[in-house]
């Protein structure tokens, strides 16, 4: 059997992050893991998993990881385990460097370290609980040797007493905020806090927090919030400004351009940071122009402030890159970009190999800090970003049940795959009463052309949820998994055929539940926003009318996860002041 060269690619891609070559063939419907085997062979796939280190390996897991819109409980375990594991090797390769610049200088290594705080051999007992009291300023010499040149560049300005920080996407500024905060709090007895986009995020800090003292100084740490024993306190707390507005500390506000409501979240964190001791941290990975952080990162904040302000110039982004700048807002700006990264030593990615694996727009995007232009978009960034909110507070859902959504009805919208594209299906769970939002339950990506695999995994939701309506574009290979589905279930199953006037029908009913605010989806779905913000109005190829596209991009594709939703979002009628009726099936007594 003769596979796509896109089959091949999807094969290549998982095997490298070490997919077992069974578990390839599983996804991707091969007809045996023995092809893998041979492609692996054939086109020397095993040579690109010996020229990455294992350092390399774990951080490309752990990215993958960490960028799951749903993590399952092994998947949150692996991740754990995986920082652990990161924490691990970034001490052992300072361990080896040390020793080699001690044989290089004839000294004899000691059997303990005289300063008694980050050696495992000089283990004591610890009463108290996160006895911190031994620590000094050395006890953190082999963690700062481990760090990054443009890590140090940001120690360096640790002083500052606002940073303001434009980074690319895993290049570990997490790992070294989290050691940063730790070590001042140990030092200072001052109290940190960390306000995240999202509670998972928030976690993050605490895991490699806890592996840093472990590996480093060889301290257990736990709590949550974790109290020291000097007192500092390290809170770990979501963008909910009502959970954050009673303490005082150093603040960290991480991803603040994925934060909905950051100006409310500006002015509780300059609340927690009001005294002159207190610094604040913001870094974050860029969204859109249209963000509501933008002009605070721009400066326009501070220009609109007063007419004496307006024409002030700012360092340029250049500037920001060369080390940062301090700017005539007195905060300190720095731009770290992938390429500036690996030329300062950052070793675990190939940087040739994301140009190659992404488009130029969003290698831009993820790696190299460019935002995207959101005036282009037909959708406004902040109603889109009104929509991300925390899904674990939807107590009629529960992911991890048979049946997460008990009996209730559940519409799905599909989207297939065009040639690159994933294919997309969501799961969303209509307004049953008035006031109620549509909520995005599950959604899903798989790559590849096999309908017939797709057809089977969408089968298997029809057994967890009361489905009673499965929208289906049947462009290309949704017309095969259309095939397939309708027979099964004749009566949920409709068929969306594409032409101007259907497209501009499912765009037009996307503006107006955007604008009405009557859609959620997970905070974490950053690209599901994203793929909102894709859509675009054109004119046709006559000129004479308008239509909508969505731009081409390695990470919303033709913005699939928009086209799902208003594949199943179409089915509500345009009239939807009455809701609609409820459609609970009575559960067997058994």
């Amino acid at each position: 059997m003769a596979y796509s060269k896109q089959i091949k690619e999807d094969a290549k891609q998982l095997y490298i992050r070490g997919v077992p070559p069974k578990q390839i063939a599983e996804n991707l419907s091969l007809n045996s893991d023995r092809i893998v085997y041979t492609w692996a062979e054939k086109f020397g796939w095993a040579l690109l998993l010996d020229e990455l280190s294992v350092e390399q390996m774990v951080n490309r897991r752990l990215a993958v990881l960490i960028d799951l819109p749903e993590k399952s409980d092994q998947q949150l375990k692996e991740m754990d385990k995986l920082i652990e594991h990161h924490v691990k090797l970034l001490k052992a390769n300072e361990d080896a460097k040390a020793k080699l610049e001690r044989a290089a200088q004839g000294d004899i290594e000691p059997a303990q370290r005289s300063n008694g705080g980050g050696n495992k051999g000089n283990k004591r007992k610890r009463k108290v609980k996160n006895d911190v009291s031994e620590l000094t300023e050395d006890s953190f010499a082999e963690w700062n040797n481990s760090l990054y040149a443009f890590q140090k560049v940001m120690r360096e300005n640790l002083h500052r007493r606002i940073r303001n920080i434009l980074k690319s996407r895993q290049i570990g500024a997490t790992y070294y905020f989290s050691g940063e905060a730790l070590e001042n709090a140990i030092l200072t007895g001052d109290d940190q806090l960390f306000l995240s986009a999202s509670r998972a995020q928030a976690e993050v800090f605490r895991t490699y927090i806890i592996r840093i003292a472990k590996e480093f100084l060889d301290i257990e740490l736990t709590g949550n919030p974790i109290v020291l024993s000097n007192g500092a306190t390290l809170r770990f707390l979501s963008t909910n400004g009502k959970t954050a507005q009673s303490y005082s500390g150093h603040l960290y506000t991480d991803e603040y351009f994925w934060i909905g409501k950051f100006a409310e979240v500006k002015k509780v964190s300059s609340a927690i940071a009001t005294h002159k001791k207190w610094r604040r941290t913001y870094f974050s990975t860029p969204s859109s122009k249209t963000h509501p952080a933008y002009p605070f990162w721009t400066g326009d904040e501070w220009r609109q402030g007063k007419e004496t302000r307006k024409n002030v110039p700012f360092p340029s982004f250049d500037d920001y890159r060369n080390g940062g700048s301090l700017c005539p807002d007195k905060q300190w700006r720095y731009v770290i970009t992938m390429e500036d990264a690996v030329r300062q030593g950052f070793d675990l990615v190939d940087i040739d190999e994301l140009r190659d694996e992404y488009s130029d727009n969003e290698f831009k995007n993820l790696f190299m800090c460019i935002f995207v232009d959101g005036a282009a978009s037909i959708f406004e960034f902040n109603k889109v970003m009104r929509c991300m909110v925390d899904t674990k507070q939807w107590q009629d859902f529960d992911p991890k049940a048979k049946r997460p959504f008990g009996a209730r009805e559940v519409w799905l919208g599909y989207d297939p795959s065009r040639t690159r594209d994933n294919a997309c299906l969501v799961v969303v769970a209509p307004p049953a009463l008035l006031g109620e939002k549509f909520r995005v339950l599950e959604k899903h990506y798989w790559k590849g052309l096999n309908f017939q695999y797709q057809a089977k995994q969408i089968g298997e939701v029809f057994k967890r949820y009361n489905v009673t309506y499965l929208g289906i574009d049947v462009t290309g290979i949704g017309a095969g998994v259309y095939d397939l589905l309708s027979k099964q279930h004749p009566r949920e199953a409709v068929a969306i055929h594409y032409s101007n006037d259907n497209k501009n029908r499912l765009v037009m009913k996307m503006i107006d539940v955007i604008d009405d605010n009557r859609l959620q989806f997970d905070e974490d779905h950053k690209d599901v926003a994203m793929a909102f913000m894709a859509i675009k109005r054109v004119a046709t190829n006559s000129g004479n009318n308008m239509t909508f596209k969505a731009d081409r991009s390695e990470l919303v594709g033709h913005a699939d996860a928009f086209w799902a939703l208003s594949h199943a979002l179409i089915n509500e009628p345009l009239d939807h002041s009455t809701p609609t009726k409820s459609k609970y099936v009575m559960a067997n007594a058994a």
